[in-house]
């Protein structure tokens, strides 16, 4: 795809953005721009980025959308919810979206005919939906699995004789291990040749065990709920290969300025949808931006390196944890004065335990199913265990949520 066709379609886009989604006319007028302003790629970069905090207070302020839907409500056939929180509308029938989500996977070998187990979840968030649609209109027949059930899954991915699969690494790794407890020998007694894996970090050690081991063609996709798949990585190193769109842009935080080849910023996206454009949108993802002919190279050329999350949220499950989600949850429970969430990864699977000072005479027992909960409830990650300890072991200064995990 040549520059001259993503800055005619950058132009088309802020066009249409600035007539009908008040919210993207209001930012450019407090950043004293018009639409005539932006005339390509280059020139994204005159558009202050535009943070997920802003669009929560966007959202709050003037719900669901913030002013940023760019058709009436009643053209929007899904609605998803994010954390944040922050409200979705789904992809119309035409957006880019599924052609790119379709790209991503003809990346991964997989084609018509393809029987796919989606372990991703289908409930509130969009990534087993998108997964779907974007697979049965590759021709591809998908069995809805969802989260957990790992019995179940199994015996569907036998049974059904599965050939792909999508959901994270560590519940791909998770059925296999089950499969062999069962005394089943995996390669032999199962079809599964792909897989595209997603929403957690694949380390490299697991990828050359799924290859080596289980014979597997293993892709890993980066992917957002505000724009579907961007990235994907289908051999050896971390770096993940963006697709022709949308626009990915690798800024550096303080100036929204785009980084130079071998550093690193975050990855700000301005897409191409007709519903619900978002413009140098900051996903809060840091990333090394890799480009082979700077200046020269088409997107496609490009990749990025992810290394983490700007800020304090961290990534548990697929699903983004916010410490002031935490805080939140703590304040709904009677007795609680200091919460601390402890993220580790052992046997290659997120392990969310919280730690927990309270208050004496506590009910530990109440106060621990209250605060499972409240967490689940607003952050959606189920809670491993919950511990409560000395007001010597944690204190309101320490992190409210500490990471152990290594991606070794």
């Amino acid at each position: 795809m040549n520059k001259k066709s993503i800055d005619e379609k950058v132009r088309e886009t802020i066009q249409f953005a600035y007539a009908n989604a008040p919210a993207v006319k209001t930012r450019f007028e407090k950043a004293g721009l018009k639409p005539e302003d932006i005339q390509g790629v280059t020139d994204l970069a005159k558009i202050p980025v535009q943070t997920k905090d802003e669009m929560v207070a966007l959202q709050q302020t003037d719900p669901p959308f913030g002013g940023a839907l760019a058709v009436p409500l009643s053209e929007v056939s899904h609605i998803f919810f994010s954390p944040g929180p922050l409200f979705e509308p789904g992809p119309t029938a035409d957006d880019p979206v599924w052609e790119m989500a379709q790209a991503a996977l003809e990346r991964g070998g997989f084609d018509a005919g393809d029987i796919i187990l989606n372990s991703l979840s289908y409930h509130l968030v969009p990534a087993g939906y998108l997964f779907d649609v974007a697979f049965t209109r590759l021709g591809a027949t998908v069995i809805p699995g969802g989260v957990g059930n790992s019995d179940l899954q199994l015996q569907m991915m036998r049974d059904l004789g599965a050939t792909g699969y999508v959901g994270t690494p560590s519940f791909l790794m998770s059925l296999i291990q089950k499969a062999e407890e069962k005394g089943q020998n995996f390669q032999q007694d199962y079809k599964l040749r792909k897989a595209i894996t997603t929403a957690e970090p694949l380390p490299p050690s697991l990828r050359q065990t799924l290859v080596d081991t289980y014979g597997l063609q293993v892709t890993n996709a980066y992917g957002t709920a505000e724009f579907g798949i961007l990235a994907t990585n289908s051999g050896q190193g971390m770096a993940m290969q963006l697709l022709p769109e949308p626009v990915v842009q690798v800024v550096n935080p303080d100036t929204g300025q785009s980084v130079g080849p071998g550093e690193t910023g975050e990855v700000v996206v301005t897409n191409f949808s007709q519903v619900y454009p978002l413009i140098r949108f900051g996903t809060g993802d840091m990333g090394m931006n890799i480009d082979p002919r700077p200046g020269e190279s088409d997107q496609e050329e490009r990749s990025v390196i992810l290394v983490g999350r700007r800020g304090e949220a961290v990534k548990v499950r697929g699903m983004f944890l916010h410490p002031n989600q935490l805080r939140f949850a703590a304040g709904q429970v009677p007795g609680v004065v200091v919460l601390q969430a402890v993220v580790s990864r052992p046997e290659l699977r997120d392990s969310f335990v919280l730690r927990v000072v309270a208050e004496e005479g506590t009910d530990e027992v109440k106060a621990a199913e209250q605060l499972k909960q409240a967490v689940i409830g607003l952050c959606r990650v189920r809670v491993d265990g919950v511990e409560f300890v000395s007001a010597q072991t944690i204190s309101a200064d320490d992190p409210t949520v500490l990471d152990e995990r290594t991606w070794e």
